[in-house]
């Protein structure tokens, strides 16, 4: 269960993402510096409990419209591994101390619990509560396309979002599975459209709008690499 503190984390969330977010593919923005705000979000539990896991939604309001993006983070308490590409930066948490901030797409436990979570097997969590299930989130399952034991991923970021080819220990070799999350959230205008055809699972979440109007929209879906 992951306890949230009610404490600082310096810098911010907003002001590591701030010079990241231009550099990613699928940001909307060209070479203007983004001006974020918090729009929404939900978290997962590690079972571990070492590794903060966190959906986060950010609206960028620099261009003429408003854009939201999906930016999935991992927190931990030691730098990963091999990950160095993936960091987005540290910051101080005043509880925890010196936490390291990740892309989470990146990092082996955000990606292996949402596998769990697109399989109807762990809960989404409030995005600022302690062990608060979020039932706003809604996860659609039709069928299980990678059982447990992630083995590896690779990750391909592009305009159209992060595409990871994940495999697992006993998933058919031939047959590997694609989860793509979503990273421009571009809000679903009927129930019908926030389900992708060919899945075999996705996650639909909220988020709200500077004019405070709520939106929902597919955050990642799971298929094989061959949908």
């Amino acid at each position: 269960m992951a306890i949230i503190h009610r404490t600082t984390l310096t810098p911010t969330k907003l002001e590591l993402l701030t010079p990241w977010l231009p550099t990613q593919p699928w940001y909307l923005g060209a070479d203007r510096e983004p001006v974020l705000s918090k729009a929404g979000g939900f978290r997962l539990d590690d079972p571990q409990g070492e590794v903060g896991i966190e959906f986060m939604v950010v609206t960028d309001e620099s261009g003429d419209q408003p854009v939201s993006y999906h930016v999935p983070l991992s927190y931990r308490g030691a730098a990963l591994e091999g990950a160095e590409g993936a960091l987005i930066g540290t910051s101080e948490h005043g509880v925890l101390g010196k936490r390291w901030i990740y892309d989470g797409t990146q990092d082996p436990v955000l990606v292996a619990q949402l596998l769990e979570l697109l399989q109807g097997r762990t809960e989404p969590q409030a995005q600022s509560l302690t062990d608060t299930p979020d039932p706003s989130v809604t996860v659609h399952v039709g069928g299980a396309a990678v059982t447990t034991g992630l083995v590896s991923t690779t990750v391909a970021n592009g305009p159209d979002g992060t595409r990871l080819t994940v495999a697992a220990a006993a998933s058919a070799p031939d047959r590997p599975s694609a989860l793509h999350v979503a990273r421009v959230l571009l809000p679903a205008a009927s129930p019908a459209d926030a389900s992708p055809a060919n899945t075999s699972g996705h996650v639909t979440a909220g988020w709200r709008s500077p004019d405070g109007g709520e939106h929902r929209a597919v955050f990642a879906a799971l298929g094989t690499t061959g949908s």
